[in-house]
């Protein structure tokens, strides 16, 4: 029995759909960053990621491109939590293991992992690691938390309507911090 290269390519899982997919939701995604960008509402509405376990609010105006976490080149002789380099759009952009920086335990990298680069506007060639994005997110919909013991780089903190805390990371005030621009050995 002989089947036609059609039937095949109908059994096959079909790679080029879910990509297709993907790239309608990152699109999709970057289209709303943008909507909320320009409204007046952008200090309402910031992207949710989760690092190590945690969950923070990135402003939008910090935020640059998020792009999937594959094709990380090491470079050697450079702090653990410091992952590579990778292209986006021919630009070479820094990627740091934030969980790991904040002392952590390494993230591991899987189909949720993404690199959210950092703005153009900070002026810092830099993605960080996230598990995974967890969309845009309204404050306005959350009631502040208490402060807490934090890094100089977390804002104010809220908790949601099913109880997670969410923690704003200033990314100006990241890239401010010695330890973090001090990447070698």
């Amino acid at each position: 029995m002989s089947q036609s290269t059609s039937d095949l390519q109908v059994q096959q899982p079909d790679h080029s759909a879910r990509r297709t997919r993907l790239r309608e939701f990152q699109a999709q995604l970057v289209e709303r960053m943008q909507t909320a960008r320009s409204s007046e509402s952008t200090q309402v509405s910031q992207l949710g990621v989760l690092i190590g376990g945690s969950r923070y609010l990135l402003h939008l105006q910090a935020a640059g491109e998020i792009v999937s976490a594959s094709g990380i080149t090491p470079v050697p002789l450079t702090q653990p939590w410091y992952l590579g380099l990778i292209n986006i759009r021919g630009n070479l952009v820094s990627v740091v293991d934030f969980a790991r920086f904040q002392g952590g335990a390494k993230t591991v990298i899987d189909k949720d992992s993404r690199i959210v680069a950092f703005s153009s506007s900070l002026g810092f060639n830099c993605g960080l690691l996230v598990s995974r994005v967890l969309g845009l997110r309204n404050v306005t919909e959350m009631r502040e938390h208490e402060a807490g013991d934090a890094q100089p780089w977390i804002g104010q903190r809220y908790l949601d309507q099913e109880s997670h805390v969410w923690s704003e990371l200033d990314l100006a005030k990241v890239i401010q911090q010695p330890a973090f621009l001090h990447v070698g050995l």
